[in-house]
């Protein structure tokens, strides 16, 4: 009992351990002084130092000889502690740190077993006491610890896994027929008789509701009996789906159709209008159901249909259509077309045109002070007032101001002042093409719809004259900006952004002596931009050009190998005759301005292309490349006529690089890799110009 106390209390002078310390000698005190080692083993717990006053009352309780037996043994064990201590502090490998953590260790696992004896000894009062009752306090709370952090678990992962759910549901489960059009596969489909290499009537418009822009076509079918004859012919006009290719509509006519144009919008009902014109007809039909609306007869149509302001006051575009005249000895006729009824406004315009060559539009001009002038010749360019053309055929003024009104500036361009015509261009070389300097402008894109004749008709002008001149007419006065040097151009110029100054620029293509040359001219001053040569194809088809996400266009267009790629390999000799015997490939070839010595080669083909549009999807940033083409067969078989849609996405990713040269652009990689050649053109979009 004396050396537990001692141990406990550490008396001044003393050098021993720390409180709290376990030493082994104190395991051999008595049992029957149990009770009095656990009640001083617990004076460190309740902050009792070596000095207190408990230690002495302790020792006063004992007296007598007792004591005086302690106070020896306590000599003896302090110099035996003493005698430890120093062993301890020669040994190298623990610091006293260690040894103090070491001795707390002990002591705590000291008392503890020695309070789980007592409590035995007292008949497991220990367990029923305070100790017991902390115990099971710790307990509840760790339990109600534990049901807090599950309650703001399930707070957080109830809403997180119910927003997962809903968005799977809206994704995967919901049919959705735009995002079906994600994946849709390519299409091929056989649709009447080749017909030599004249281009059918071709337009686009979306007339199923789907978003995406379908495909109108003028097919012409051969009945079993003979082929020559032109009663054994069937014409009609097909609408397909752009998504699937089958058959949406089919209108049969009794001649051949020349032109589909659609887009024309009524107020009632809102489903798109499309024009069919043929030789002597022109129809309006449904272009849901291609039900028929209007029709009306004319004599010899020699052009496309012009859109007008509204003529009569009905809330509906009016139209302008060029046809021959009952009086060989003019040249032309323009006349006006109720776009509501198809009822003629007046009578046919005639005109006497001195000039020889191709039928130049007509076209609608709008100038800045809000005139309305109709562009029109043969190998030259005149411009008459819409106004006059309106007074001619109906002896009457226009209805609205606006359409009365002339531009002061281009009445000034008249030679005299009796002419109605004013000379836009005039000479010995005869004009091949006239079109806007407006983006997505062609052949096949040249439809009704307001907003589109809107940004035609306030545009400046492309002139291309003398097959081998090419001029930019300004839209204020119709002088020329500038004009560029060319070989003969074979093909309308396609228009597109080939670099960052935001000016359209123009891509062309002309072919000589068995070789096809491509060229880029900057829109703003007619310098060169970029050129390539290849083997010609044989092939007059207008290239097109697509708006990207780059904000640069990327133009397509047919062509056969490059001759710069020719040259670095070994050509064999053939005998002429082999030679002409070989199927020419065509390739269809992608350039973008980011990389101006690489070519996607995206398909090739034996196949006759005749005829190209592109159509675009919006939600899937895509476009699909749209053809129609002749199959070659034998002298005695019809060929017959295909169309076909890819998507130009897939194919780049199926593509082919071909490589023109290094590039001579500082800044610009000399040979840039495959790989990020790929990663560029794979990241590529698409979207309507």
């Amino acid at each position: 009992m004396a050396s537990a106390l001692s141990r406990a209390l550490k008396l001044p002078g003393k050098k021993g351990s720390e409180l709290g310390e376990y030493d082994p000698l104190t395991q051999a005190d008595s049992e029957d002084e149990s009770e009095e080692d656990d009640l001083v083993l617990n004076y460190p717990r309740n902050g009792l130092g070596r000095d207190s006053c408990l230690g002495t009352s302790s020792s006063k309780l004992r007296g007598g000889r007792s004591g005086r037996l302690v106070g020896a043994e306590d000599e003896a064990q302090e110099d035996e502690e003493e005698e430890e201590d120093e062993w301890r502090e020669r040994l190298p490998s623990k610091s006293r740190q260690d040894r103090d953590d070491m001795k707390g260790i002990q002591y705590w696992s000291h008392r503890d077993s020695g309070r789980d004896r007592t409590g035995e000894d007292r008949g497991g009062s220990g367990s029923l006491g305070g100790a017991g009752l902390g115990v099971h306090s710790s307990d509840a709370e760790e339990k109600r610890k534990r049901m807090k952090n599950a309650i703001r678990t399930a707070f957080f992962l109830v809403p997180v896994v119910c927003a997962t759910l809903l968005v799977l549901l809206c994704a995967f489960l919901i049919p959705c027929q735009k995002g079906a059009m994600a994946n849709r596969p390519q299409w091929e489909r056989e649709l009447g008789d080749a017909g030599g290499v004249t281009p059918p009537a071709l337009a686009l418009w979306e007339v199923d509701g789907d978003s995406v822009e379908d495909v109108l076509l003028g097919v012409t079918e051969c009945t079993n009996d003979t082929h020559s004859t032109q009663g054994n012919k069937i014409y009609s006009a097909v609408a397909l789906s752009a998504v699937s290719g089958q058959v949406l509509w089919r209108k049969v006519m009794r001649e051949s159709v020349m032109y589909i144009q659609c887009g024309l919008q009524y107020s009632s009902p809102p489903s798109p209008v499309c024009l069919i014109i043929g030789k002597s007809i022109l129809m309006a039909v449904n272009g849901t159901t291609g039900k028929n609306l209007w029709s009306v007869l004319l004599r010899n149509i020699e052009s496309q249909v012009v859109l007008l302001p509204d003529l009569q006051g009905d809330s509906v575009p009016d139209l302008l259509i060029a046809t021959l005249p009952a009086d060989e000895a003019l040249d032309l006729s323009l006349t006006l077309i109720s776009g509501l009824t198809g009822a003629r406004l007046g009578h046919p315009v005639p005109f006497n045109l001195t000039g020889q060559g191709k039928l130049i539009g007509p076209l609608l001009h709008e100038t800045q002070q809000g005139a309305y002038y109709i562009l029109f010749g043969l190998g030259n360019v005149e411009a008459i007032s819409l106004r006059d053309i309106y007074f001619r055929a109906t002896g009457k003024l226009p209805i609205t101001q606006p359409l009365r009104r002339k531009d002061s500036v281009w009445e000034q361009l008249k030679k005299t002042n009796s002419s109605s015509f004013i000379h836009i261009y005039r000479g010995s070389e005869r004009v091949e093409f006239l079109l806007p300097l407006v983006a997505g402008f062609g052949n096949n894109h040249n439809n009704l719809d307001t907003v589109s004749n809107l940004n035609s008709t306030k545009s400046e002008w492309v002139l291309v004259y003398g097959s081998s001149k090419l001029s930019v007419l300004r839209q204020t006065d119709m002088r020329k900006k500038w004009t560029s040097k060319s070989p003969p151009i074979h093909s309308q110029p396609a228009l597109g952004h080939f670099n960052d100054d935001g000016i359209l620029d123009l891509f062309f293509q002309h072919s000589a002596n068995g070789s096809m040359k491509a060229q880029v001219l900057d829109g703003a001053d007619g310098h060169l931009l970029w050129t390539a040569e290849f083997v010609c194809p044989r092939l007059v088809l207008e290239a097109s050009a697509i708006a990207t996400s780059t904000g640069q266009s990327a133009f397509v267009f047919w062509a056969s190998e490059p001759i710069k790629t020719q040259k670095n390999s070994t050509r064999a000799t053939v005998a002429p005759g082999v030679a002409a015997a070989e199927p020419l490939i065509r390739k269809l070839f992608l350039l973008h301005p980011v990389y101006p010595t690489i070519l996607l080669e995206l398909t090739s083909t034996t196949h006759t292309t005749v005829t190209s549009a592109v159509s675009y999807q919006e939600n899937q940033k895509d476009a699909s490349y749209i053809t129609v083409s002749s199959r070659p067969t034998p002298d005695s078989e019809p060929g017959a006529r295909i169309v076909k849609s890819m998507s130009l996405k897939a194919a780049i990713t199926k593509a082919q690089i071909v490589r023109l040269g290094e590039s001579s652009k500082t800044g610009e990689p000399v040979n840039p890799g495959v790989f990020e050649v790929k990663k560029f053109f794979r990241r590529l979009s698409f979207k309507n110009q």
